[in-house]
């Protein structure tokens, strides 16, 4: 059985771009990775953000619209995205989200081990950080936004799920992706890669007369699952496909290679390979200091740069 090592990244929708940019950047201090176009509709930024290289794992990204309407979060979609901190950084980032006026429930504890503090970005998407032991084990990144490199967010920890009906959710995660399930905890089930580190879980509650969700800003657009190299990720393809479930070709993203399908509970999963990775067109020294275009929009870069709205990285918060 082929099977996915983690969480590769998550794309959420965004309303201004510059908001999105001091809140994940500065607010919480991730590495602003890469710079690019959404290409699909190139006339709109995608905005990678990480730790110091981008690794899988640690990216979340965004397809900001300046005037996108708020979406509400709900069956069908991730219903929030969990980031990990080592344990001795949750007095900080309490201290932190308090002087930045960003409202915060918590510390809570969920699953053995974790000691959480939930909040919204500024479009309302619902995140959390998730104090472990095992996160201080992820590399960290210190950009000069305030945040200590020790102290910092290590990348994804999870991401919970909303479905209707948990069966067939679980039957993708453990019989097709490879995961297993790992824990229960107050109505949700943790579903894991063997190892269990931060970056390679997936929480799943049941939900079966919640409202479905709707698209918007606020909203994860889908999740990515790791394929350590393409013969893994067409491997998982030929099992997703033996299930029935409709799953595109593979489409080159510059800087992964990408295959998409939906969940029976409706959740668009992506698998992206971990090659080659954010350097591909600039270096790890530079990533995120200018705008990068993919191959077939390079020739529009002119007017894409007129059409773009300017964006100033964040300073010391």
């Amino acid at each position: 059985m082929y099977r996915t090592s983690g969480l590769h990244h998550l794309t959420a929708i965004a309303s201004d771009p510059q908001q999105n940019l001091d809140f994940y950047a500065g607010t919480l201090g991730l590495r602003f990775v890469k710079k690019t176009v959404n290409f699909d509709d190139p006339g709109t930024y995608h905005l990678y953000y990480g730790d110091a290289t981008g690794r899988p794992g640690s990216i979340l990204t965004f397809f900001p619209w300046p005037n996108a309407s708020r979406g509400r979060v709900g069956v069908g979609q991730v219903a929030e995205t969990q980031l990990a901190i080592p344990r001795n950084a949750l007095a900080f980032w309490i201290e932190r989200l308090t002087a930045l006026r960003v409202a915060f429930e918590g510390p809570l504890r969920r699953f053995d081990g974790e000691t959480v503090l939930t909040f919204t970005d500024h479009d309302g998407m619902p995140l959390a950080l998730v104090a472990t032991d095992a996160a201080a084990l992820q590399p960290g990144y210190d950009g000069g936004a305030g945040v200590p490199e020790a102290l910092s967010i290590r990348g994804m920890h999870a991401v919970t799920l909303w479905v209707h009906a948990l069966p067939e959710t679980a039957a993708v995660l453990t019989g097709t992706l490879g995961l297993r399930e790992l824990a229960r905890h107050e109505g949700v089930v943790r579903y894991a890669v063997d190892d269990a580190a931060p970056g390679t879980l997936v929480d799943v509650r049941e939900l079966p007369t919640g409202p479905a969700g709707t698209s918007g800003a606020g909203t994860v657009h889908h999740v990515a699952f790791r394929a350590a190299d393409d013969a893994t990720e067409f491997g998982i393809r030929a099992q997703v496909a033996a299930v029935g479930l409709p799953i595109t070709e593979q489409i080159d993203r510059t800087y992964f290679r990408s295959m998409y399908f939906r969940e029976p509970g409706e959740v668009l999963f992506e698998l992206a390979t971990d090659a080659p990775g954010f350097s591909v067109d600039e270096s790890e020294e530079t990533l995120g200091d200018r705008l990068l275009l993919p191959p077939q929009h390079e020739h529009r870069r002119a007017s894409l740069e007129r059409t773009l709205m300017p964006l100033r990285r964040p300073g010391a918060v």
